[in-house]
């Protein structure tokens, strides 16, 4: 990761904090996801945890995988999001390969992460895959 990237990361944590709505604009979202993630050069997945007012608890990468694909076990989003009192989920994933389009497997998951997070009262927003220079929703394409 390039020393410009790693500064406008830190300057963008650095505003992150509860009296900030930073995750209430979905291009701001996708652009510190990109940042976090779309320099990776095996997929990652992470998820941010919220609050009720969407305003980050913390944000966790979660699964470490390959050049192309990674585990992800949904008990282990859901039990973090419990221990957390998280009330919302932004789950995100990169596509090292830099093509954002999302595959039947990341729909798949996402359904199933909604299904679980939704038992126990937490909302599944949106899941993003990103690229250092690009990103899609699901959530924005009716897909959540």
């Amino acid at each position: 990761m390039s020393k410009i990237i790693r500064r406008a990361l830190k300057i963008l944590e650095s505003r992150l904090s509860y009296e900030t709505d930073v995750f209430t604009n979905p291009n701001d979202t996708k652009n510190y996801l990109r940042l976090k993630l779309g320099g990776n050069e095996r997929e990652v997945f992470a998820v941010l945890y919220l609050t009720n007012r969407n305003q980050l608890i913390s944000y966790e990468e979660l699964f470490l995988g390959t050049i192309d694909g990674a585990s992800i076990y949904v008990r282990e989003i859901v039990k973090l999001g419990l221990s957390l009192n998280a009330a919302a989920i932004i789950c995100a994933h990169n596509h090292p390969s830099g093509v954002c389009e999302p595959s039947r497997a990341d729909e798949v998951i996402t359904k199933r992460i909604k299904e679980a997070c939704g038992l126990v009262d937490i909302r599944l927003l949106d899941h993003l895959v990103v690229s250092a220079t690009d990103s899609v929703s699901l959530a924005e394409r009716g897909l959540i």
